[in-house]
């Protein structure tokens, strides 16, 4: 038999007309349908043989999706029941004594394979259907294992694959779907290793399934595997090809079809889905690869995306990837006044990356107040994440003001928009610490301690940096056995690696209050959590901010042993720091501090001036160069005010570049200048923290 056709309805003035149509002859279903009604399902099969000449499967078949059509799923579902299926099936295999010759390129047409493709579509059909009708009874194990034995009985007739030659059969099309619906059936009986076993089993085996249905599953597998909360396990090796890359963990499966997905829409195998490229995003910044990312935005071609929302797309996987610069110039482009100069989202996020730089600030106020302004009807929310930027804008423009003057005009602008924000998102955390860091660094200590306290209250104590900025906040009130009790507090919520920065703050605490051999044992401990973290990472995690870097450990070592004047020592901490990084600032500013305390002035002056120009903002080092040039050579005096008054910029509350400032003003003979030098120097060491608040931004 070469084919037997679908039952087909045809429009009529009064009523549908049904036709069973079998190689070319057609018959009216109304016969048929009033005796299947009637439950008469043997004589409506019996008439069917006979007058299509069928056999007993062939014409159940036909019965059965005539009433899956008409919905009467039940009563298909008994037709389909009665046929003899396995034994079908069995039929259909090739002898056992055949070998089935390895599949390579199109089989030839006399093959047995190619024969079986015709007599084997209406019997996996009806399996197919058969498994649709208990799917819409409820009864989603059954159906997953009959949609199952679908898949079974095609690897059996074709143990080499499919061959392409029947790739466009009727068979074909049962096999897509019954591939797209068994890991759906699974899901709906809550067997969730099946589900994950059936979609790598669709894409790992050689069903010729075609590409748009290839792509369906890939998706939905993607999708399953970020959102669905269970671990997949990685898939079994024997599967793979030898040397081929077998993903680690659920987010590296699904990353990569995903990505194999894109290929094939960027080759043309497949339509676009810009779903896909939103699941990529978000899986790609679950770890934090967002260059990644903004690679496959580059590969996209031209007229997929609007250009000014492809830019905004790019400028945001480069700022999270710390590529700041190139996501600006993205920014401004898609500002332009011939694109979308007033769009909300770009005005902020351009506002918030120019927050981060004291060069860009002035041009991060202007983008924070036109998204102020900008912000009303329905984006009237957003109004108050304009209010923040802008704060945090002329915070950082602050540091770059010309006079003393501006400085405080500026200074205290961005504190009334933090208040302004406050009042717009009372219950925004990092507003809130925000907002307790500028009245710290305005030495309003009280107002301060408030919104640290209710920082801390807001995340549940779940926030290192709250936690550190509410003990250095009582430091500067010389508060120091509470300070040490909050860092207590806070080391029993923390998990181990992430106590590195807590406890060199208590190492500074007891520094403050003239321990220091409770400091060293401190650092000592600290120490051991670096090899125990080694042990358990397999090596150190220098700049990642959730464990302990051993470079700040050995760096805030050496200069406690400076303090104490232990030279011998210091060097020995500062040496297995450089092992770590070979030219940093601190270490050039420890390896300056050591040589002037050794006596080695030209050799400090020597690493204080290169650590300058390593990084001009670096206050520390600023005040000690300053304060070795004014002692060493009166011609440098300029020199040293010039380098004192960049310290103050970036640090307007820096008591030790006010006192030298004022050292300087005295050797060229400014009396006057030197008096309102010391006394601020004075004022401010009475409430200085053991740490700059700005370290916390």
């Amino acid at each position: 038999m070469a084919e037997i056709a679908k039952a087909v309805s045809e429009s009529a003035e009064e009523a549908p007309v049904r036709e069973l149509c079998v190689n070319g002859t057609c018959l009216k279903a109304d016969e048929f349908e009033a005796k299947l009604d009637e439950g008469k399902i043997e004589e409506a099969e019996a008439s069917l043989r006979v007058a299509l000449s069928l056999s007993s499967e062939d014409a159940r078949y036909l019965l059965g999706k005539l009433e899956y059509q008409r919905s009467n799923i039940e009563s298909a579902l008994c037709v389909f029941e009665g046929m003899d299926i396995q034994a079908a099936i069995q039929k259909l295999l090739p002898p056992p004594d055949e070998k089935t010759p390895p599949r390579k390129g199109r089989s030839r047409p006399g093959s047995l394979q190619a024969e079986a493709q015709q007599p084997a579509g209406p019997v996996l059909e009806a399996l197919y259907l058969k498994a649709k009708c208990l799917q819409k009874l409820g009864r989603a194990t059954e159906a997953a294992d009959q949609c199952k034995t679908v898949l079974d009985s095609i690897e059996k007739i074709f143990p080499q694959g499919i061959p392409e030659v029947i790739s466009e059969t009727k068979m074909q099309e049962t096999l897509n779907q019954a591939a797209e619906l068994l890991p759906e059936l699974w899901k709906q009986a809550d067997n969730y290793d099946e589900v994950i076993a059936a979609y790598r089993r669709a894409l790992l085996s050689q069903w010729n399934l075609d590409n748009d249905c290839c792509a369906r599953i890939q998706k939905r597998f993607a999708m399953f595997l970020l959102y669905s909360g269970l671990d997949a396990g990685p898939p079994c090796l024997a599967a793979q090809i030898e040397g081929s890359y077998t993903p680690r963990n659920n987010l590296e499966e699904a990353i990569l079809l995903l990505m194999l997905l894109i290929r094939k829409y960027l080759i043309g195998k497949t339509k676009w889905d810009q779903s896909v490229m939103d699941h990529l995003g978000f899986a790609l910044s679950l770890c934090s690869q967002t260059s990644v990312l903004a690679q496959k935005f580059e590969e996209v071609m031209p007229g997929v995306f609007p250009r000014d929302d492809r830019w905004k797309a790019l400028a945001l996987c480069y700022n999270g990837a710390g590529e700041n610069g190139v996501s600006l110039n993205l920014l401004r482009k898609t500002l332009h006044k011939d694109e979308n100069p007033n769009d909300l989202v770009t005005l902020l996020l351009a506002a918030k990356i120019c927050s981060k730089d004291s060069l860009l600030a002035a041009e991060g106020v202007e983008y924070a107040q036109r998204a102020i302004s900008n912000a009303n009807g329905a984006d009237e929310h957003l109004k108050g994440v304009g209010l923040r930027l802008l704060g945090l804008c002329l915070g950082k423009q602050a540091r770059v003001a010309p006079s003393d003057f501006e400085r405080s005009h500026l200074l205290s602008e961005a504190l009334k928009s933090l208040d302004g924000a406050i009042a717009l998102e009372q219950n925004n955390p990092e507003l809130i610490f925000e907002l307790a860091v500028q009245y710290a660094e305005h030495r309003n200590l009280s107002a301060a301690l408030h919104y640290a306290k209710q920082y801390t209250d807001a995340t549940g104590g779940s926030m290192v940096k709250g936690w550190r900025l509410l003990a250095m906040i009582l430091s500067a009130q010389n508060r120091y056995p509470e300070a040490e009790m909050v860092i207590d507090a806070a080391l029993d919520e923390t998990a181990k690696w992430e106590q590195g920065t807590l406890f060199r703050l208590k190492a500074q605490l007891k520094i403050a209050q003239s321990l220091p051999m409770d400091a060293i044992e401190i650092y000592r401990y600290l120490l051991a959590l670096v090899q125990a973290q080694k042990n358990s990472f397999g090596s150190t995690s220098q700049g990642e901010d959730d464990k302990i870097n051993e470079f700040e450990v050995w760096i805030g070592l050496t200069n406690l042993y400076s303090s104490l004047s232990h030279w011998k020592d210091a060097e020995i901490c500062l040496g297995k720091a450089m092992e770590l990084k070979d030219y940093s600032v601190e270490s050039l500013h420890q390896k300056g501090l050591i040589n002037e305390g050794c006596g080695n002035i030209d050799e400090a002056m020597t690493n204080y001036t290169d650590a300058v120009v390593l990084d001009r903002e670096y206050v520390p080092t600023l005040v000690l160069l300053s304060s070795l040039m004014a002692r060493t050579n009166s011609e440098m005096l300029p020199v040293a005010r010039s380098c004192l008054s960049d310290a103050l910029k970036v640090q307007p509350t820096n008591s030790m570049a006010w006192y030298f400032l004022g050292v300087v003003h005295k050797r060229d003979g400014r009396i006057a200048d030197a008096i309102d030098c010391f006394q601020a120097a004075s004022i401010l060491e009475e409430s200085n923290p053991i740490e700059h608040f700005g370290s916390l931004l």
